[in-house]
């Protein structure tokens, strides 16, 4: 928290009006301030320091005879410092966060829903578009009926799987064996290579065409998938427990901007520093201008990046958020990693 004309006093007053509004969403008065946090200062002299930073616009007082609350200009200055100086990342949370996540199928659903109960916020998780993720490997498991299920792992940790059909004379060791075939070849091409290479196959007559039928059709599935970002929505009705948002027609609006996403897409897809806060209007996104929105971003295999985020109030405890925000970014590249 460093600005011309902020000394070191006043932001230490400005830190401790940030906490405690966070903390009671009520004004915050000098005697507030002289009491819990500058036992040291009178409440007059910090009246005075007040009155500073009402003129300099980190301060607004909503009656004549009500205390301060900060403003958005104020919360840039708290956040900025805190990005500068650095914070430790949650090692509570990054563990809550992974034994969550190893319980369940939907890695990024299952993301979305940890981090809102982790921070009591709305929760955002965006997978990046994945246009080059390479085959790591492929298995064909017999299934009864002259059927088998097809499993693709890609590089960035995608897995999809398919029900195919197969011709009756391929038993299990058959299976097997083009299994390991084709994952000796397929290693490291990409979807669209993948596809190239099994459409020349598959037109040659073999017990084996169907399967790469099959196969050429799952990774043009995937490929299509992953031409588009996801974002997922966890916790969107947290904002709702905020007094903030005790009005209707505020909480509607709200709620009718996560629906649509595509702002929240918009905003995550330019995800290029390891962490960004957008406080009120930063964020460009109209029914959101009360709200902050602070997201971190994580590594999908080879040179891919996503985004994970919360969305509440601007009165937020930042430093916490950060925090914990940096502990799931590392658990879910760990996960994806794996």
């Amino acid at each position: 928290m460093r600005e011309a004309g902020v000394d070191a006093r006043k932001r230490r007053i400005l830190q401790a009006i940030i906490e405690d509004y966070v903390l009671t969403a009520l004004p915050v008065g000098s005697r507030t301030i002289s009491r819990k946090y500058e036992t040291s200062l009178s409440s007059a002299t910090i009246r005075n320091e007040m009155s500073d930073l009402e003129e300099m616009g980190y301060l607004a007082q909503p009656h004549v005879s009500a205390g301060r609350v900060p403003s958005h200009k104020a919360y840039r200055l708290y956040v900025d410092g805190l990005l500068q100086n650095g914070f430790a990342v949650n090692d509570d949370a990054k563990g809550f966060f992974t034994s969550q996540i190893r319980q369940m199928e939907d890695v990024v659903t299952s993301a979305a829903h940890a981090i809102a109960e982790l921070t009591h916020y709305t929760a955002v998780v965006m997978m990046p578009k994945q246009l080059e993720q390479r085959i790591s490997c492929l298995q064909l498991v017999p299934m009864p009926r002259g059927a088998a299920l097809l499993v693709i792992v890609t590089d960035t940790g995608a897995i999809r799987d398919t029900v195919i059909k197969v011709s009756d004379r391929l038993d299990s060791d058959a299976l097997f064996a083009i299994s390991r075939l084709l994952t000796e070849r397929l290693a490291g091409r990409t979807l669209q290579e993948v596809q190239e290479m099994l459409g020349v196959y598959a037109r040659m007559d073999g017990p084996d065409a169907r399967v790469l039928e099959g196969i050429a059709s799952l990774a043009a599935q995937m490929e299509k998938q992953s031409a588009q970002d996801t974002v997922i929505i966890g916790g969107s009705h947290n904002i709702l427990s905020y007094p903030e948002y005790s009005d209707v027609e505020k909480a509607r609006a709200f709620l009718t901007a996560l629906e649509k996403k595509d702002q929240l897409t918009r905003l995550l897809s330019h995800h290029e520093a390891p962490f960004m806060v957008h406080i009120g209007g930063e964020s460009g996104i109209p029914d959101m201008q009360d709200c902050a929105i602070v997201t971190a971003g994580y590594q999908v295999g080879k040179g891919h990046r996503g985004a994970i985020g919360v969305i509440g109030p601007a009165r937020m405890p930042y430093l916490q958020v950060l925090s914990t925000l940096g502990a799931v970014s590392e658990a879910l590249t760990e996960l994806l990693g794996e």
